[in-house]
C-alpha cells in the first residue's frame, strides 16, 4: 500500500471511526495507519485511547465479537503504538504525513515482527489479550527509549 495523499489516508481513518470499511481492508497497514494518524493528531495517551475505543467499536460494528479469545488486543495494539510513537521520534525532520505512513508502512510492513519480542503462547494469552504485557523474548526499550507513550499504559 503506498498514499499518494493526505485526503486517502483521512478516507481511511474517516471510513474506520464510521465502522463502514470493509472488514478486508482492516488490515495490518490499515491498523498501523490509523495508529500512525492518532499519534499526529492527539496526545499519546488520547491516541491510545482511541485504538483502543475505536477498534472495539469497529470489531462489534464488523460482527467480530471483543472476547477473551478474538477482537481487540491490548498488548498488540500498544506494542504496535509504542513502535510507531518511536519511529515519529526517529522521523523528526519535516515531512508530510503521507510521506511518513509510506515510509512507516514499507518499515513496518511484516505484522509479525511482534513475535520476535513474544513468545507466541504469551501473545495469545487471555492476560496480554486484555492488558499490556512486558514482552518475554527481548525488550522493546531500544524502540521506545525516547517516547513517553509508557508513561500512559
Amino acid at each position: 500500500m503506498t498514499y499518494k495523499t493526505l485526503a486517502e489516508i483521512e478516507s481511511l481513518v474517516g471510513a474506520f471511526e464510521d465502522c463502514v470499511l470493509p472488514r478486508s481492508c482492516w488490515t495490518h497497514q490499515a491498523h498501523l495507519t490509523v495508529a500512525l494518524w492518532y499519534l499526529t493528531h492527539f496526545s499519546e495517551e488520547q491516541a491510545i485511547n482511541c485504538m483502543r475505543d475505536r477498534i472495539r467499536k469497529y470489531n462489534v460494528a464488523t460482527g467480530v465479537e471483543n472476547t477473551k479469545n478474538s477482537g481487540y488486543h491490548e498488548t498488540i495494539t500498544l506494542f504496535w503504538l509504542r513502535v510507531i510513537s518511536n519511529y515519529l521520534i526517529s522521523e523528526i525532520q519535516v515531512y508530510e504525513l503521507v510521506d511518513i505512513a509510506n515510509k512507516l508502512l514499507n518499515t513496518y510492513k511484516n505484522s509479525g515482527l511482534v513475535f520476535e519480542y513474544y513468545s507466541r503462547n504469551l501473545l495469545l494469552s487471555f492476560v496480554a489479550r486484555s492488558n499490556w504485557i512486558e514482552p518475554n523474548l527481548k525488550p522493546l526499550s531500544y524502540l521506545f527509549e525516547n517516547s513517553k507513550i509508557n508513561e500512559h499504559i
